[in-house]
């Protein structure tokens, strides 16, 4: 049998503050939390996709989950992350991040049509929100 990666499962980002990132994640971008712990909220994206929320510095060591290592990891800086929207939602999305007073840094049309608009949460990560048409491999493009 071929080996073959079928999707992206999960993406993590970096925060220094989980109840304000709960504010942002669940409360501005409507995203609905999986798993509350102490260094990491789940939040569930799509079908079979997650955002893992990690608190800054808290994943740097191995963790076990049921004796088994989950290996370390961090990131510092800020990171970026796109969210896939529906092409008729884009200017309500527009809307509704202007009306939070959240400055949409930049607006894209890309070269397949897609399009994005770039924001950032309150941990200085950039947030795209962006319709189909920005990668080839995209099935509307196929």
């Amino acid at each position: 049998m071929a080996t073959r990666i079928t999707g992206i499962l999960e993406t993590p980002v970096y925060v220094d503050d989980l109840a304000k990132a709960y504010d942002f994640y669940h409360g501005f971008l409507g995203l609905e939390r999986m798993i509350e712990g102490d260094r990491i909220h789940a939040y569930d994206v799509a079908a079979g996709q997650v955002l893992i929320v990690c608190l800054r510095g808290a994943s740097d060591e191995d963790a076990l989950i049921n004796g088994q290592k989950v290996p370390g990891h961090s990131s510092y800086g800020p990171s970026h992350f796109a969210f896939k929207i529906e092409q008729d939602t884009l200017s309500d999305w527009s809307a509704k991040v202007q009306d939070a007073e959240v400055d949409i840094e930049s607006r894209v049309t890309w070269p397949l049509g897609g399009q994005s608009i770039y924001f950032r949460d309150p941990f200085n990560n950039v947030v795209e929100l962006a319709t189909a048409g920005v990668w080839p491999n995209d099935p509307i493009n196929k």
